[in-house]
C-alpha cells in the first residue's frame, strides 16, 4: 500500500487520489467499528473529526464526483438507490472522515509541509510544464480549472496529501519481516505432498432402491425450500436502439460515398516503406559520408560498417508514414526514391542518412465492396443523432398514459413481451431470456417496479433507453409434491449415493489407520490405488478437487482421510511424504515473499493507527445534515 502511495504521490493527480485510497481502507471501520460515529450534532456539517468540521459542501461534491466515475464505468447513469444499495454515499463520507482524521492528527503533531517544498512539488509535476520541459504558469491554471478545481484548493490539498503521506511513511517505513516468519511462509507456500488415493465412484454405492412414499413425503416436507418456485414476472418492453431504428436503405450514394473518402484508410493498407538508417553524431558527419557515398568512395553499406553497425542495427524496419516516431524521419523516408540515399535529416536521435529499400503499394478496396458497410454506419450516426427526438416523443406519449403496445406500433418500434421471467432472468422452463437488453441493470428495476407503475426509462448500454411495464406478478410459492416428485425423489437418490459413499469411505479410512495395504482396501471396493506427487496447496490435479488437496495437506504424513471428490466421489487418501526445499532468504522468491508480507504488515498496522486516531479524534455525524447533502432523505 504505501509502494502504491510514493507511487502515486510523484503526479498531482495521484496525490489527490491517494486520499479515496486512504478512505476505502477504512471505510468499514468507520463505519462500524467506532461506537459514536453516527450521533446527531448541533453544527451544520455533515461530521465533525475533533475541531475539523467536514462541510455539506466537501461531501456534496465528492459524492457527485463518485457517482460521475461510476456511472462512466458502467456507461450508463447511477440512480441515488444505485447508490444507496452500493453504499457509495457512506464510502464517501467514510473518506472524508478518514482525511479529517489524519489532518487532525498531522495538526496535533504539529506536522506541516512548508510552502516552500509545496511549490517544489508542483513544479516538478510534468503535467504543468509547457513546451519547454519548464514550468508554465498558464498551463498549471489551464490544467486546474479543466478539472474544475481553484488554484488555492489545489494548493491547499497538495499541502494536506503531503502530510498525510508523511505521517504514514513515519510509521510503516522500512517495518522488519521476522526471519521465523519467512521461513513459515516459505514453508506453507512451497511444500508438496504425495499420496496414495482411492477414488469412490458412484457405483461403489450400490443399488439405490426407489424411496417409499413416506420417504418422499417426509424429504419433500424437509427441504421444502429446494422445490420453492420463485417469483416470476410478466413484463413489455420498449427498447429504442440506435441499431433498431437505423435505416441503411435511405442512405444515399453520395452521402455512402462522401463516408468513404473521408475515411480512406480504413478500407484499405496505407504504404509501408522497409527503411535503413544511420546516425551521426553531427550535420558534418552526416554531409562527409553522404559524399563519399555520392562520389562512390563508399557504399552505405561500408558506412555503416565503419560506423559499428550490423544488419540488424542498420534496418530500422517497415513502417507506414503514421507509425513512424520521428516526424522529419517520416517525411523523408516517404519522399526518397527506393533504394537511394537521402539528405542529411535531422532526427529527434541525431543526423541520420536514410534508404528506402522496399516499398508496398497502398491499396484500397472498391466502394462497392464496401458500399453496404458504410450506409449502416451512416444510417447508425443519423440514428443517434435522432434519438433523442424519439425518446422526446415517447416521452409526451408515455404522459398521456399510452400504453407501450399503442407507441411501440405508432413509433415503428418492436414490443418485447416476456410472459415469465424470475430476477436471475430464468423462464420456467430454467432457460435464460435472451429478449431483455442490459440484463442485470433491467431485471433489477423490473424486479423493484410494481404494476401499473409509471417506471423512468432506463439507459442502454448501447447508448439508447428502455421503458417496461410489468403486467403480471407471480409470488414465489412452494411447488405441490406432485408437481416436483420427479425432482424430489433424484434428490432423495443422490443424498443416498452420498450418504452411502461417506459411509464406505470412512470404513476405509479406519482400515487403512489400523495398518492395512491401500491396494487392498482398494481391491475390495472394486477399485484401483494410485498415487499422486507434487500436490500444491490450493490446487486440484489427477482427478483430486481443491477440497481434497486441502485435507491431504491437513493430514499429518502416514495418516489417512477421506474428502469429496470432483462430481459427486468421494475420495480416500493415505499422505505418503511430505517436502520442502531448503530456504534461501536471498533467493528472488524470497525476497519477493518478504516484500509482499512487508506490503500486507503496512496495509494492517495503517488500518489499525487510522482506527486508534479516529477513535481518540471522536468522530460524530449529523444524519440530517448528511442526508441534505446526498440529496434525499433515506
Amino acid at each position: 500500500m504505501l509502494q502504491g502511495f510514493r507511487a502515486a504521490s510523484q503526479s498531482w493527480l495521484g496525490k489527490i487520489v491517494v486520499t479515496v485510497v486512504f478512505g476505502l481502507l477504512i471505510a468499514g471501520l468507520a463505519i462500524f467499528g467506532i461506537g459514536d460515529i453516527f450521533r446527531g450534532g448541533g453544527s451544520n456539517a455533515v461530521a465533525t473529526v475533533g475541531s475539523t468540521q467536514i462541510p455539506a459542501e466537501s461531501l456534496r461534491t465528492a459524492y457527485q464526483n463518485q457517482l460521475q466515475r461510476l456511472s462512466r464505468q458502467s456507461r450508463r447513469p447511477i440512480t441515488p438507490d444505485q447508490a444507496k444499495a452500493l453504499g457509495l454515499d457512506r464510502q464517501v463520507l467514510a473518506q472524508l472522515i478518514t482525511e479529517a482524521s489524519l489532518d487532525q492528527k498531522t495538526k496535533d503533531l504539529g506536522l506541516r509541509i512548508p510552502d516552500s517544498t509545496v511549490v517544489r512539488l508542483i513544479q516538478e509535476e510534468p503535467a504543468f510544464k509547457g513546451p519547454n520541459g519548464a514550468f508554465d504558469v498558464n498551463t498549471f491554471r489551464d490544467t486546474l480549472r479543466q478539472a474544475g478545481l481553484t488554484e488555492q484548493g489545489f494548493v491547499q490539498e497538495q499541502r494536506a496529501v503531503a502530510a498525510r503521506l508523511q505521517l504514514a511513511d513515519a510509521i510503516t517505513a522500512e517495518l522488519p519481516v521476522s526471519l521465523a516468519a519467512r521461513e513459515a511462509i516459505h514453508r506453507y507456500t512451497s511444500e508438496r505432498r504425495a499420496a496414495a488415493i482411492v477414488t469412490l465412484p458412484d457405483s461403489v454405492a450400490g443399488e439405490i432402491p426407489a424411496p417409499t412414499d413416506e420417504q418422499v413425503t417426509t424429504f419433500y416436507n424437509e427441504r421444502k425450500g429446494a422445490f420453492r418456485a420463485p417469483e416470476y414476472r410478466s413484463v413489455n418492453l420498449l427498447v429504442l436502439d440506435p441499431a433498431t431504428i437505423a435505416k441503411p436503405d435511405a442512405v444515399t450514394e453520395p452521402e455512402a460515398r462522401a463516408r468513404y473518402e473521408s475515411e480512406k484508410t480504413r478500407f484499405g493498407t496505407p504504404e509501408k516503406r522497409t527503411i535503413q538508417q544511420i546516425v551521426f553524431p553531427n550535420d558534418a558527419d552526416a554531409a562527409a559520408a553522404l559524399a563519399r557515398i555520392r562520389s562512390g568512395a563508399a557504399t552505405f553499406d561500408q558506412v555503416a560498417t565503419e560506423r559499428g553497425l550490423d544488419a540488424k542495427a542498420l534496418d530500422l524496419g517497415t513502417f507506414t508514414k503514421s507509425e513512424l516516431f520521428d516526424p522529419a524521419v517520416a517525411d523523408a523516408a516517404f519522399a526518397a526514391e527506393p533504394d537511394t540515399v537521402s539528405e542529411p535529416v535531422k532526427g529527434r536521435f541525431g543526423t541520420v542518412l536514410l534508404r528506402v529499400t522496399a516499398v508496398q503499394p497502398a491499396a484500397r478496396k472498391p466502394f462497392e465492396d464496401v458500399a453496404g458497410e458504410i450506409r449502416a454506419e451512416v444510417a447508425l450516426d443519423k440514428a443517434r443523432d435522432g434519438l433523442e427526438k424519439v425518446h422526446d416523443a415517447i416521452e409526451d406519449q408515455r404522459a398521456g398514459a399510452k400504453p407501450l403496445a399503442d407507441i411501440a406500433r405508432e413509433q415503428g418500434l418492436t414490443l418485447v413481451s416476456v410472459p415469465a421471467v424470475d430476477a436471475q432472468g430464468r423462464d420456467p422452463q430454467g432457460k435464460a431470456v435472451e429478449a431483455i437488453p442490459d440484463k442485470d441493470a433491467t431485471l433489477a428495476a423490473i424486479f423493484r417496479s410494481e404494476m401499473g407503475a409509471d417506471n423512468e426509462a432506463l439507459r442502454t448500454r448501447a447508448g439508447g433507453y428502455v421503458w417496461y411495464d410489468v403486467t403480471k406478478v407471480d409470488p414465489a410459492h412452494d411447488k405441490p409434491l406432485a408437481e416436483v416428485r420427479d425432482a424430489v425423489v433424484a434428490q432423495w437418490k443422490a443424498d443416498e449415493v452420498a450418504r452411502r459413499l461417506a459411509a464406505k469411505a470412512r470404513e476405509a479410512t479406519e482400515r487403512l489407520d489400523k495398518g492395512e495395504a491401500i491396494e487392498e482396501v482398494a481391491k475390495s471396493l472394486g477399485q484401483e490405488a494410485k498415487t499422486v506427487t507434487d500436490l500444491a496447496r490450493g490446487r486440484g490435479r489427477d482427478g483430486l478437487s481443491t477440497e481434497s488437496v486441502a485435507r491431504i495437506f491437513a493430514t499429518p504424513v502416514g495418516k489417512s482421510g477421506t474428502a469429496a471428490g470432483e462430481d459427486t466421489a468421494r475420495v480416500v487418501f493415505r499422505v505418503t511424504s511430505a517436502t520442502v526445499p531448503a530456504f534461501v532468504p536471498s533467493a528472488a522468491g524470497a525476497v519477493a515473499v518478504e516484500q509482499q508480507y512487508r506490503t500486507a504488515l503496512a496495509d494492517d498496522i495503517l488500518a489499525q493507527y487510522i482506527a486508534d486516531v479516529q477513535k481518540q479524534a471522536g468522530i460524530s455525524v449529523n444524519e440530517a445534515a448528511f442526508r441534505r447533502a446526498i440529496g434525499g432523505e433515506y
